[in-house]
């Protein structure tokens, strides 16, 4: 079982930056895919961004060029950089792992994006 626990949310003015973390317990070496969705207020969850064990990304074509999301094993966190940030990508973002074919979902950070 993995616990995952998100920080670095917060308020930011567009343009800026925030660096989203997600601390799992036990090791990373066993999740399969880490990602970030998000979900703002009466829109449904999307897709962000997800790394694999192997190091492949993907991201939704929102965030392309903007966003980074990478993954450090030896620290079990994984981490996504948001640059560039617009006031539509406001939204709670959720962590989310794959690991043995159960999928597994943080609590949320709030980021809030002000024009």
């Amino acid at each position: 079982q993995v616990q995952l626990v998100e920080s670095g949310g917060g308020l930011v003015q567009a343009g800026g930056s925030l660096r989203l973390s997600c601390a799992a317990s036990g090791s990373m070496f066993s999740i399969n895919v880490m990602g970030w969705y998000r979900q703002a207020p009466g829109k449904q969850r999307e897709l962000v961004a997800t790394i694999t064990s192997g190091g492949s990304t993907n991201y939704a074509d929102s965030v392309k060029g903007r966003f980074t999301i990478s993954r450090d094993n030896a620290k079990n966190t994984g981490y996504l950089q948001m640059n560039s940030l617009k006031p539509e990508d406001t939204a709670v973002y959720y962590c989310t792992a794959v690991l043995f074919a159960t999928r597994y979902w943080g609590q949320g950070t709030q980021v809030t994006v002000s024009s």
